[in-house]
């Protein structure tokens, strides 16, 4: 058996997979808030418990693979985040793995890792372009953080590469975002692009555009807020929201083409991440596809360029299953 998890800041997504060759088939699945438990072994102990209901018969786990949100190094993630240490000696130690069993990745290249275990369904097109099958591909994914990564292409197929370019500068276009930059700059010493296309961005934006408007999120965390402002905005109930969300899609296609310029995405781009399928009402009918394409002398180049969203939130598990299946396959060869 084979589990599998996308770690996330607000909530964990897990999975057990039976083995069927080089295919995995799902066994049970189960989500788990994030703040509601002290570190992610708890939330394996929990994991375990539950499959133990769903699958009673005893079951042996041979490896493990999981996207966490940040960077890898040594098998630790360094996460702005995420509060719990992920690390994957504790993990294979509350999995009774070995160290090497455990695969620890970033979401994104988790996401990247499971593009084609998916089917035509799980994708929605917002712009059909025209895709260069050995081009390079672009992932971004808003969400309780913002995950970028790429696709490269190698000569023989397209390989995953991890990137934090969610922790760039966030880049004014014009007179409105900068003085946007100016005010968030009152309260923090560094604007990151995070800062804005994530879901603690949406109420900054709104704060901005009216100060003497508030809703009833607004007293708890930043990040809380997003979802009852796209909710008021698909449903036109606060003209502000509203202005929120079209400005905050149309600069987040911005940033988008940004990510495909700078790894020359002619194979397509996918936008992953919770934010994107909740929006989508609002997104397919947005000038995002415009502002994706409108760099300058680049702009008849990238709007060549396909655009779609995942739909399928298993996406980062079957890509972190599949590599721990990989690395249960490559013991399995080394031990003859």
């Amino acid at each position: 058996m084979i589990v599998a998890g996308d770690i996330g800041g607000t909530k964990c997504n897990l999975a057990a997979f039976e083995e069927h060759g080089t295919s995995l088939q799902l066994v049970a699945r189960q989500r788990y808030a994030t703040g509601d438990y002290p570190n992610f072994e708890e939330v394996l102990l929990h994991f375990r418990g539950d499959l133990r209901k769903q699958a009673p018969a005893p079951t042996h786990i041979r490896a493990a693979g999981f996207g966490v949100p940040g960077t890898v190094v040594n098998g630790r993630l360094y996460s702005f985040n995420l509060a719990w240490a992920v690390e994957s000696a504790s993990i294979a130690a509350a999995l009774n793995l070995h160290a090497k069993d455990v695969v620890l990745l970033n979401d994104l290249v988790a996401t990247a890792c499971g593009l084609d275990k998916l089917s035509p369904g799980d994708f929605l097109p917002l712009k059909q372009g025209i895709p260069d099958p050995q081009g390079n591909k672009a992932i971004i994914a808003a969400g309780t953080g913002l995950g970028e990564a790429v696709l490269y292409w190698d000569g023989q197929g397209h390989r995953p590469a991890p990137s934090e370019g969610g922790s760039a500068d966030f880049a004014a276009r014009d007179e409105r975002e900068t003085r946007l930059l100016l005010f968030l700059k009152q309260n923090l010493p560094r604007v990151s692009c995070e800062d804005i296309f994530s879901g603690r961005g949406f109420r900054k934006l709104h704060e901005f555009l009216d100060p003497t408007v508030s809703h009833s999120t607004f007293g708890e965390p930043a990040a809380v807020s997003a979802s009852e402002i796209t909710h008021n905005a698909i449903d036109g109930r606060c003209p502000v929201c509203v202005e929120v969300l079209d400005w905050w899609i149309d600069a987040f296609g911005a940033e988008a083409g940004n990510l495909a310029l700078r790894v020359l995405a002619y194979g397509g781009v996918f936008l992953a991440g919770g934010i994107a399928v909740k929006i989508l009402p609002k997104l397919k009918e947005s000038s995002f596809c415009q502002s994706f394409a409108n760099k300058g002398p680049m702009t008849e180049i990238l709007s060549r360029i396909p655009i779609s969203v995942i739909l399928n939130e298993d996406t980062p598990v079957l890509g972190a299953a599949y590599r721990a299946l990989a690395v249960a396959g490559a013991a399995n060869s080394d031990s003859f």
